[in-house]
């Protein structure tokens, strides 16, 4: 699994904030929960030994912890990384955007935005290279992902079911179940996904 700081253009300065950031931002968001360290273990399934290394920024989870972590807080991946408040229209540019996951041959998901309320909600830039594929572990009940593909065929895989989403087609399904994003074709597939987490209860 690629880690969260193998950002495609950040440098090492870039690359020292966003775990600065995330150390800080858990130990807030975690705070702001009154979850101690073991509650919040329990709830992400994340070890606490793991909790305690992110909150002291000496180690920088993979996707799927970070994904963990965020949804047990019930705040968006976006958050997650800084949750401090901007002005009323947030912009960010695609020099700003995190990429999560990428592979060799190139394939690559950003984080273009998030936002909270009343649950997380977050856009995602997805490119999956011929022959790629990422697998998700579920997501909290409830979580809605919707897709349009705007290249290639993508394979979409929820609960060992199989869909055909080709270019031009848009999907939802709810992700509380394990599922795959995989490309099975000879042309890169490309789409934008959004996520809408409900919050926490």
């Amino acid at each position: 699994m690629n880690r969260v700081i193998e950002n495609i253009g950040w440098n090492v300065t870039d690359l020292d904030q966003l775990t600065q950031s995330l150390a800080r931002n858990l130990k807030h968001w975690r705070a702001e929960r009154n979850f101690t360290l073991d509650a919040l273990a329990a709830r992400s399934g994340v070890s606490r030994g793991m909790i305690i290394q992110i909150e002291q920024a000496r180690t920088n989870p993979s996707v799927g912890t970070t994904v963990k972590l965020a949804d047990a807080l019930g705040i968006s991946i976006a958050t997650l990384l800084d949750y401090e408040q901007g002005p009323r229209v947030r912009t960010v540019s695609e020099e700003q955007a995190v990429t999560m996951w990428s592979t060799a041959a190139g394939s690559h998901t950003s984080l273009l935005i998030g936002a909270e309320g009343p649950g997380p909600l977050e856009l995602w830039d997805w490119r999956i290279e011929p022959g790629d594929s990422s697998v998700s572990d579920p997501h909290p009940a409830g979580t809605t992902e919707l897709l349009r593909v705007t290249s290639g065929v993508l394979t979409l895989v929820v609960d060992g079911d199989e869909y055909a989403v080709p270019a031009g087609t848009a999907a939802a399904f709810e992700s509380n179940v394990r599922h795959q994003y995989r490309n099975d074709g000879s042309e890169p597939v490309t789409m934008t996904m959004a996520v809408a987490v409900p919050p926490v209860r």
